[in-house]
């Protein structure tokens, strides 16, 4: 019998650090399902690419922000991997989808911040909560942080702080998940020029400049710097790596 593939479940991967992450996963030999929010075509192509990689892949549609949406979703993901593969377990959840947010503190609106909270970390909460039945023991997951829990910039109080929250949350996964022998972990990207938040860091000179700066390495990051870390942690050589929070900046404001 042909042995199955590993499974990662990556959401928001049509784009971006997402899409990234998806491929480098894949090009390590992962099978891999994706959500995205709005761009099925964007999600269709990331599946093609994979495919022509020989793993399997597959898309699907969710809101993050909205937790209503979940229990129809796991039921949806659990039902095409038992036809797929026999078993409707997955071995790895990345929680990546996400939205920026540049406000400075005293422009901030409730429903800004309720909206980044939803998908931050009430949305990250709940998704790895219904998931846990579904995760294999000896799996793993990795929650998507930012700089911006070490680094404070102006305008980024509320995106900032739901990523610490999330970090603190990943804590606790490792913890209460150890018994099962799956280990949670977090990596923090430095300011990456993707269309993220409108492209601000990929499209301004200014930032970009200011930015490459500070970075001990020179540039700003791409997203070909950050997908191959989550494959490493979507992986059994990084087994014994639990609990962490990994900054992948290129050492910037250090």
């Amino acid at each position: 019998m042909e042995k199955r593939s590993k499974i990662a479940l990556i959401t928001g991967g049509s784009r971006g650090l997402g899409k990234n992450m998806a491929l480098a996963v894949a090009k390590n030999g992962l099978d891999v399902l994706i959500t995205y929010n709005a761009n099925q075509q964007a999600a269709d192509e990331v599946v093609a690419e994979i495919k022509s990689m020989g793993q399997n892949a597959a898309a699907f549609q969710l809101d993050t922000s909205d937790i209503s949406n979940f229990a129809a979703f796991v039921s949806t993901i659990s039902a095409y991997l038992l036809e797929e593969t026999g078993s409707s377990k997955i071995d790895y959840l990345v929680n990546n989808a996400g939205t920026a947010l540049y406000a400075p503190v005293s422009d901030t609106t409730p429903e800004q911040m309720d909206a980044i909270f939803n998908i931050h970390f009430k949305g990250v909460f709940f998704l790895t909560q219904q998931l846990l039945p579904l995760i294999n023991d000896g799996g793993g997951i990795v929650n998507i942080s930012s700089g911006l829990t070490r680094i404070a910039m102006p305008g980024s109080s509320v995106y900032g702080s739901m990523k610490a929250a999330v970090e603190t949350l990943t804590r606790y996964l490792a913890k209460e998940l150890g018994s099962r022998k799956i280990r949670a972990n977090v990596i923090a990207p430095g300011a990456i020029a993707t269309d993220f938040g409108g492209g601000r860091v990929r499209d301004n000179e200014e930032i970009n400049a200011q930015i490459a700066s500070v970075t001990a390495l020179g540039r700003v990051g791409l997203p070909d710097d950050i997908g191959g870390v989550v494959a490493f942690l979507c992986s059994d050589e990084a087994f014994w790596v639990n609990a962490q929070r990994i900054e992948v900046s290129g050492g910037q404001a250090i």
